[in-house]
């Protein structure tokens, strides 16, 4: 029997089209695929997050096993900020991607789906420091709203005296009088949104509100929506561009590993050797100039010599491209370098691109 967030009645009554993930049950779509992702694009969309994980740091140290587990340098974060971070294995591999909200006392870790308990129990054993772990994900609901309307119609669906004004930033609040609520400006579509947390009663409440205030400019989405959103905008997702055999240098994720600092944390021995003796892959942005829908585990081919492999491919709708994610040997990963995607057995042309695909206008 699969879970069921807060909202699965919500997603009934809309006609969401429901599939089991992570061990939910979800949306996929309402509408369709397209109609949800141009509304995020153009408007504004509204998506269930609730199944992602929250596990809260709390105690004297939290700040050191926070550090000890992520890779980005967290030491000068300031309350009401937000870091996106890998979490690593000793190898250099990922445990997980993970969200880090700095609060005025204490940490929010936010995690994938399909990795709370693993993330949790990775966590519990090497909390080495004065620290307290608890996985609150049964307690929160997750909501988040997208698009270039979303602080629009939010603050036309919340009584709320202020939003974060800058990306990755939070504020702590009461939503119609529930107290320990986060509003942050963050999401996984490449448009301009907010994430909201808040608990299981208040959340369908709030849908609902979000729905009324957005009238025709909003529409429930799905799944289906929320991943052709992050591919445009070149997100990784977990599973597919990052693994436990897949490093955050690989993934091309750099900026978010600080090989230099001062403090230690897992993985960055590996990371640091990776880094001196040379990558022998990377990740890569391709555009198929052929006719043909590249998908995950596609080949992919230079010369006849196989160099890579899809991590995930999709019909781009903002761009009416055909786009994919590919993890590419050196030193075949150049930009502008001719390759040939199979699929179904034939060959598409296709060419190495500078990413994002997508980048939406500010």
């Amino acid at each position: 029997m699969y879970k069921k967030t807060s909202l699965y009645a919500r997603h009934i009554a809309a006609g969401g089209k429901m599939v089991e993930f992570a061990g939910y049950e979800m949306p996929i779509q309402y509408s369709s695929i397209v109609k949800e992702h141009n509304m995020v694009r153009q408007h504004c969309g509204l998506f269930d997050v609730s199944h992602m994980g929250e596990i809260a740091v709390t105690g004297p140290e939290s700040a050191k096993l926070v550090q000890y587990l992520v890779t980005v340098d967290i030491s000068e974060m300031e309350p009401g900020e937000v870091k996106y971070t890998p979490m690593c294995y000793e190898t250099g591999g990922c445990v997980d991607d993970v969200l880090v909200y700095k609060k005025k006392r204490d940490f929010l870790l936010v995690v994938n789906a399909s990795n709370v308990e693993k993330d949790f129990e990775w966590i519990k054993k090497n909390n080495k420091f004065d620290a307290e772990v608890k996985n609150i994900s049964s307690e929160v609901s997750q909501i988040a709203i997208q698009g270039p309307m979303a602080e629009e119609i939010l603050l036309r669906a919340i009584d709320c005296d202020e939003l974060p004004q800058k990306y990755y930033t939070f504020i702590e609040t009461d939503i119609d009088g529930s107290k320990d609520c986060i509003i942050s400006r963050t999401g996984y579509t490449g448009e301009d949104g907010f994430e909201i947390y808040l608990n299981n009663e208040l959340a369908p409440e709030v849908w609902g509100k979000l729905i009324i205030a957005g009238g025709e400019d909003i529409t429930p989405c799905g799944l289906g929506a929320r991943d052709t959103l992050r591919l445009e905008a070149g997100m990784p997702l977990y599973g597919n561009e990052l693994s436990a055999d897949i490093t955050p240098l690989e993934a091309g994720l750099d900026r978010f590993v600080t090989l230099d600092s001062q403090d230690d944390f897992l993985g960055k021995d590996s990371l640091i050797a990776q880094s001196k003796n040379g990558l022998n892959r990377r990740r890569c942005f391709i555009e198929l100039t052929g006719k043909g829908i590249g998908r995950e585990g596609n080949l992919v081919f230079m010369d006849d010599i196989r160099v890579g492999y899809l991590t995930s491919g999709s019909k781009s709708i903002t761009l009416d491209k055909s786009i994919g994610l590919a993890m590419i040997k050196l030193p075949y990963n150049k930009i502008g370098g001719a390759l040939q995607v199979n699929i179904r057995n034939k060959n598409v042309e296709g060419v190495i691109i500078r990413g994002p695909f997508y980048k939406r206008k500010k």
